[in-house]
């Protein structure tokens, strides 16, 4: 049976198709399009999807989409009317799209599909979009029954759910509703920082290092009612966006000495101070309901899926806690990843199917779940468009080459094997370096990202050495646990809180100072050679040639652009920064022998910047 899941018209959308209960592929709709945080209907996901299952005019059983449109349309009509007469601007805003386009989902599906020349045999299936996140967390899991935990902004009604997964059989327990949301709590701060809402929240955690949380108890004290079961009631008296355009108000404006940071403009201590502080308070709610899911279940392991599962600080924190033997998260766990829960839905849910877990591996695959681009379409491209490089097909003599440019210094773009679904770049679609380097932080952030100084870089490391560089007793394949970095690899500890930003940026604080962040932890990824041989290739000769099996991995876009898809794509970037070296799967290509790259217009104005 062939299922196809869709989420659509938030941000991050997506399609994927289960077969049988196995996931065959998956991919978020900005990586065709090349609009970063796409919400437009899905259509080249849709048709990536269908292509790389073979799915032809006969084959398609049933379509699920993410969340009940028509539920969430009732909740935006009950909040305006209960805020009424403010927030008439917004609603004059808000309503021609849902008038014009979300109400129509079913026809946009149908005739999405009917493009592609295939009609759906059964009724399109709309489970809430916590049991979409719920499953998406449980089914791929390598648990056979867990607590679930899923955290966002808003679906319909719920923000945040405690679930249970029992073989194939979900069930939620709990839920807390809009409007009090730890998600939209998150974005507020981040907006209130002056980074942009459903993008930048990863930049708000990754500066959280730099402060201290001062604001801690005024956050408690005016902003939250917090129950040990890790529930809430928000003083929206603070907040604007029930009735207004912006997150924040005047109030909050005054509780936290000052107007929100414009964006773009110099990060202050105060910016610094308020992202450890709200990440604190973060954590402190993850925790209580991580606590209150393991006493309502019983159970000693659980799925975390929803936005804020992708705060790997946080998930961290739970790790190293102890409230579960073993947590698992769904690498694609903001709306992208809804895509792929409702389509578990549907088999598992609405078809009753059996479903047997591996206690070794989960069944993402890891997250490889996109294009391919095979050695005679990259052949072609490179011939039709006058690019010189060099084929090495033996995949060790390659990786021995790879290592070795990694090892001089140079920064190589690696576009190998399927794509990644989700938001992180896993070694397919990857710009890697040298840990080592002292410099290479700040060579990737101001030369190829062309991103903010502050912040840091994720390592991949062989699997079974991940004990020897960080405080993780455990895999963590999909890059969502930050660890601590090993306190006998750390240097400077002491020194450290004396210093400027400036200073604590540019500090060696480990043997491995380009991925160890300003706190001496690192956001981890594991690689094993039965999961990505290629990547894993790659290291284990780095680590042959230096000792080290560690590398810098981060994700194959500049500032403002999606994750490359295409060897195209991948070309784009590497000409428009400084990077040296390009990797299209057997092809490797200096950046020395490439011809002269002109563009006609400033390309990063086709970018917003997020």
């Amino acid at each position: 049976m062939n299922i196809l899941g869709i989420s659509a018209y938030y941000h991050d959308s997506a399609a994927a198709l289960v077969r049988d209960g196995e996931i065959i592929a998956a991919a978020q709709e900005e990586r065709f399009s090349r609009k970063k945080h796409d919400a437009g209907f899905p259509k080249h996901a849709i048709r990536y999807c269908l292509a790389e299952g073979g799915i032809g005019s006969e084959d398609l059983d049933a379509v699920a989409f993410y969340d009940k449109p028509i539920v969430k349309f009732a909740r935006i009509l009950e909040t305006y009317f209960s805020v009424a007469p403010c927030g008439l601007r917004s609603f004059m805003m808000a309503m021609p799209l849902w008038l014009k386009q979300k109400l129509w989902i079913p026809l946009d599906i149908e005739v999405a599909l009917e493009t592609q020349g295939i009609r759906v045999k059964e009724p399109l299936y709309f489970p809430e979009h916590h049991e979409s996140h719920a499953a998406s967390a449980f089914y791929p899991s390598p648990f056979q029954q867990a607590a679930i935990l899923t955290l966002d902004g808003v679906g319909e009604w719920a923000t945040s759910t405690i679930g249970v997964g029992r073989d194939h059989q979900l069930k939620i327990l709990k839920e807390l509703r809009f409007p009090h949301s730890l998600g939209l709590l998150y974005s507020a701060f981040t907006y209130f920082t002056g980074f942009r809402v459903n993008s930048g929240e990863y930049k708000l955690m990754g500066l959280a290092p730099y402060g201290e949380p001062r604001y801690v108890q005024r956050i408690m004290d005016h902003l939250l009612d917090l129950k040990e079961d890790g529930s809430f009631r928000m003083n929206l008296d603070y907040f604007n966006y029930l009735d207004g355009l912006t997150m924040t108000n005047e109030k909050f404006n005054r509780l936290f000495d000052g107007p929100p940071r414009k964006a773009e403009a110099e990060l202050t201590k105060r910016e610094m101070d308020i992202a450890r502080s709200i990440q604190v308070v973060t954590e402190d709610i993850v925790l209580r309901m991580a606590w209150y899911a393991r006493k309502l279940t019983g159970l000693d392991q659980l799925c975390l899926a929803g936005g804020v599962a992708l705060n790997c600080v946080a998930n961290g924190r739970l790790l190293r806690e102890g409230i579960f033997k073993d947590i698992w998260i769904q690498p694609a766990a903001g709306d992208a990843g809804g895509a792929l829960g409702a389509a578990l839905v549907v088999w598992h849910q609405v078809h009753r199917q059996p479903r047997q877990a591996n206690p070794h591996r989960d069944s993402m695959r890891g997250a490889y779940l996109g294009p391919v681009f095979e050695p005679g379409e990259i052949d072609a491209y490179l011939k039709a468009k006058g690019y010189s490089a060099e084929r090495i097909d033996d995949p060790n003599r390659r990786a021995d080459r790879i290592a070795q440019l990694m090892d001089e210094g140079q920064v190589v773009g690696l576009l190998q094997g399927r794509m990644e679904f989700g938001p992180r770049a896993l070694g397919n679609r990857s710009i890697i370096g040298d840990a080592r380097s002292t410099k290479m932080q700040s060579i990737m952030n101001l030369k190829i990202k062309y991103r903010e100084s502050f912040r840091p870089f994720a390592p991949t490391c062989l699997e079974e050495r991940v004990r020897d560089y960080f405080d993780l007793d455990r895999p963590s394949p999909y890059m969502l646990l930050v660890a601590p970095v090993r306190a006998d690899r750390c240097r400077g500890i002491e020194e450290s809180g004396t210093l400027t930003v400036r200073d604590r940026i540019n500090q060696v604080r480990s043997d491995i100072p380009a991925i160890t962040h300003v706190d001496y932890s690192a956001r981890v990824q594991t690689v094993a050679p039965d999961t990505n041989p290629d990547y894993y290739a790659i290291i284990k000769a780095f680590e042959k040639r230096t000792g080290y099996g560690i590398i810098i991995n981060t994700s194959f876009n500049v500032r403002g652009e999606p994750i490359v898809c295409t060897p195209e794509d991948a070309y784009r970037c590497f000409m428009r920064t400084e990077m040296d070296w390009l990797v299209l799967g057997p092809f490797v290509l200096d950046k020395k022998r490439q011809p002269a790259w002109t563009e006609k217009k400033n390309w990063r104005q086709d970018y917003v910047l997020d």
